[in-house]
């Protein structure tokens, strides 16, 4: 919310400096391949470097090309680079990989996903396009190894959200936020390590300017640095993490709100006299939310998570531990009314350092300044 950017497609501030920005008076060329959706561009002076699609969905006719991000790593070896390479994939459609090494007989569906013969073919285009995503990865690595500056790089993979799939992405359920976070760098990170270590984005960029040999100015950001939990050095990072979703501009406003310790999940639900409706889900690709609704009356395992999907409670708290697809409510167990009421004071006060807006969500004005290019959020405010 401080970037200005809070809703999808939308603007940040003008006046927010961000990843080149600060890598370049490091003495760093920056590049992006694939796809870019941070605006507006003199905020971000990334420079373009082709290969890869810029958007959705990726041409299965076209394949990948390697060869622009090859040259912009070699192009001068006595400058160190920082390149991100944005992939479309796993983003719908899902037109790219094998789908016949998912048969959808075979599949094991996560608890959260209705299991429908529909639901299961499109999860196998899903999972054959998250392995069309991996072959890209390993030729994006053997690239950098071809320049070879890999023993000295610091490569990071992840990804923005969890699958398109209901109750995942465009929520703030922890299938929905989650995600995998991989990184690699020869002689400083320990190889086959895992961490339970709570990051979130905005230690991405502490981070990078850590290893970078740089100092971030106080105040600056949200996050800090977690390159000592990469190099070994320690076993915690964050106390909480925290997720927003407004649904602005892609259905009717439904602002969300949460905060985890990484054991338990709490969510606040601001409307929930309203219900949650998602354009996406009424596309060609995602025929099978169809499917849902119509066997939600004679299948009540189907009903219970249309429900759970389109209508919320005010509160929420989830053991992730016992229940990963938190399909238990618990904001009323008694054995855990500290818990959540820990996890409340905790959102309440990073939503007030955030400048959260809280309910009004004007659907129109969100949309107008996205196409504008512009916030929604007034004046950037201090970091704490």
């Amino acid at each position: 919310m401080r970037n200005g950017c809070a809703w999808n497609h939308a603007a940040s501030f003008l006046t927010i400096k961000t990843m080149p920005q600060h890598l370049k008076k490091l003495g760093y060329r920056v590049g992006i391949a694939g796809k870019v959706h941070v605006t507006p561009e003199s905020a971000f002076p990334f420079e373009k470097v082709k290969g890869f699609d810029s958007n959705c969905p990726r041409n299965p006719t076209r394949p990948h090309d390697v060869k622009p991000i090859t040259r912009f790593m070699e192009r001068d070896k006595s400058q160190p680079f920082c390149l991100v390479v944005a992939l479309t994939e796993p983003n719908v459609p899902w037109v790219m990989g094998d789908a016949s090494k998912y048969p959808a007989n075979k599949l094991k569906l996560p608890s959260n996903i209705a299991d429908i013969s529909r639901t299961r073919q499109r999860y196998g285009k899903y999972l054959a396009e998250i392995t069309d995503m991996d072959g890209q990865v390993d030729d994006i690595l053997q690239a950098l190894d071809r320049s070879g500056q890999a023993d000295t790089t610091l490569v990071i993979f992840s990804s923005e959200q969890g699958t398109q799939f209901p109750g995942c992405k465009w929520t703030n359920y922890d299938t929905g936020l989650h995600t995998a976070l991989i990184a690699r760098w020869p002689g400083v990170v320990a190889g086959g390590n895992l961490t339970d270590a709570i990051v979130q984005w905005v230690n991405v960029l502490p981070t990078f300017l850590d290893a970078a040999g740089g100092e971030p100015a106080s105040g600056d950001f949200d996050g800090t640095s977690f390159l000592p939990v990469l190099a070994g050095k320690k076993e915690k990072h964050r106390k909480f993490a925290y997720g927003v979703h407004n649904n602005v501009p892609e259905g009717p406003p439904y602002p969300i709100r949460t905060v985890t310790d990484g054991r338990y999940r709490y969510i606040r639900n601001l409307r929930p006299d309203e219900i949650y409706i998602e354009k996406h889900l009424m596309g060609p690709e995602n025929q099978y939310w169809a499917s849902w609704l119509n066997r939600a009356y004679s299948k009540p395992e189907v009903y219970d998570l249309v429900k759970r999907y389109m209508m919320r409670p005010a509160e929420e708290l989830y053991d992730l531990r016992a229940d990963p697809f938190e399909l238990k409510n618990l904001v009323d167990h008694p054995d855990l009314a500290d818990t959540r009421e820990k996890l409340s004071r905790e959102l309440d006060r990073w939503l007030k350092e955030q400048g959260d807006p809280g309910i009004p969500q004007d659907t129109q004005k969100a949309l107008d300044a996205a196409r504008k290019g512009k916030h929604l959020y007034g004046k950037p405010t201090t970091a704490k």
